[in-house]
C-alpha cells in the first residue's frame, strides 16, 4: 500500500503543476503585452515555469506509480532548485540593499539619485542598448501622460511613482535663473517635448531602479517562503523515494516475503 508520504508528495506536486502552468501563462501574457516595462523577465519566467512543470511531473509520476528513477531525478533537480533559489535570494538582498528616495519638503513624492543604488544595478541601467529598451517601454506605457494635466496644487498633494518623479519632470531643486554650474545636471537635460521630457536624466534611471528594487524586494521575500516550502517537500520526497525503492525490491518495510515457513501440500 502506498504510504502517506507518497500520497502527500503526489498531491503537492499536483499543486505545483498547476502553479507552473500559471507561471508559463504569465510569461506568455507578458510577451504579448507592450505596456509592461519588465519584458526582460519573460524568458527567465517561462524557463522557470517549464522547469517546475517537468520536475513536478517527475515527482507526481514517481510518487503515485512508485517509479524509483523518476523520484531520484526529482530529488536531484529539487536539490539544485533549492540551492539556486537560495543563491538568487542572497544575491537579491545584497543588490537591493542600497537605494530609496529622498523626501522633498512640502511635496508628496520623493526624488531618486543614481549614485544611491548598488554598482551592479547602475552598471546594468547605464548600458545604452538596455536603457533605450526601457525608455521605449516607458514611452509606450504613457506613464508621463497621466500627470500632464496636473496643476501646481496637484504636485504638492498627489502621489508620484518613482518613474513619474524621475522621468516626467525636472528635479524640484532646479532654478533656471541661477548659474548653470550650481544646478543639477538633470535640469538641463529636461525638455518640454513629450517624447523627451527627462528620459535622458540620471533621475529617470534612478526612478526605474527604484521600481526594480521594490519589485525585487517583494520577490526576495517570496523566494524565502518558496525555499522553506521546497525544503519541506524535499524531505517528504525522500520518504516517498524510500517507499518506492522498497516496492521495487518486492520487500515492503515490515512485511516478510514468506508468510509460511512450512507449507502443507496434502491439506491433512
Amino acid at each position: 500500500m502506498t504510504r502517506v508520504s507518497n500520497t502527500l508528495i503526489g498531491f503537492l506536486n499536483l499543486l505545483t503543476i498547476i502553479a507552473s502552468l500559471a507561471i508559463i501563462g504569465g510569461g506568455l501574457w507578458m510577451a504579448k503585452s507592450n505596456a509592461t516595462c519588465e519584458s526582460f523577465l519573460q524568458k527567465p519566467l517561462m524557463i522557470l515555469g517549464f522547469i517546475i512543470l517537468l520536475v513536478s511531473l517527475a515527482g507526481f509520476i514517481g510518487a503515485c506509480f512508485l517509479v524509483v528513477w523518476a523520484l531520484w531525478l526529482y530529488l536531484v533537480v529539487m536539490l539544485f532548485l533549492i540551492t539556486a533559489l537560495l543563491a538568487v535570494t542572497v544575491f537579491g538582498f545584497v543588490v537591493i540593499g542600497p537605494g530609496g528616495g529622498v523626501e522633498v519638503p512640502g511635496r508628496n513624492y520623493r526624488e531618486y539619485h543614481l549614485q544611491n543604488y548598488s554598482p551592479w544595478l547602475r552598471k546594468r541601467i547605464e548600458k545604452t542598448d538596455y536603457w533605450m529598451t526601457v525608455r521605449s517601454c516607458i514611452l509606450g506605457s504613457k506613464t508621463c501622460s497621466k500627470i500632464v494635466m496636473w496643476t501646481p496644487a496637484d504636485y504638492m498633494t498627489q502621489y508620484m511613482s518613482p518613474i513619474q518623479s524621475g522621468c516626467c519632470k525636472p528635479p524640484t531643486s532646479c532654478n533656471y535663473e541661477a548659474p548653470m554650474m550650481t544646478q543639477d545636471p538633470d535640469c538641463y537635460k529636461w525638455s518640454n517635448d513629450p517624447n523627451l521630457l527627462c528620459y535622458a536624466c540620471d533621475s529617470c534611471k534612478a526612478g526605474v531602479l527604484e521600481d526594480v528594487r521594490r519589485d525585487w524586494h517583494k520577490l526576495s521575500i517570496l523566494n524565502i517562503i518558496m525555499v522553506l516550502l521546497l525544503i519541506g517537500i524535499y524531505f517528504v520526497g525522500c520518504c516517498a523515494f524510500q517507499n518506492a525503492k522498497r516496492a521495487e525490491d518486492y520487500h515492503p518495510y515490515g512485511v516478510s516475503r514468506m508468510y509460511k515457513t512450512r507449507p502443507k501440500w496434502n491439506f491433512y
